[in-house]
């Protein structure tokens, strides 16, 4: 259900790492894009991540999120 996900993030965020944790403690399954690969995810997340995207719902979760909110992003 979860392979659906993707963890917009860069390296070395801390509140990237951070949300790779809550998503683990979730033991969910996730894509991760490195936004600085790619000028169009740099210009509109840069400021935002890390961001939590349902490739199904075409949601989208902007730092901070709990596990509540990831539960309620996944659930619909």
């Amino acid at each position: 259900m979860s392979k659906h996900l993707i963890l917009y993030s860069t390296t070395a965020c801390h509140l990237c790492d951070e949300a790779e944790l809550l998503l683990n403690h979730a033991k969910l399954e996730w894509q991760t894009i490195e936004i600085t690969d790619n000028d169009e995810l740099l210009d509109r997340y840069s400021l935002k991540i890390p961001v939590l995207y349902d490739r199904v719902t075409k949601r989208e979760l902007c730092w901070p999120f709990s596990l509540t909110d990831i539960s309620a992003l996944i659930s619909q």
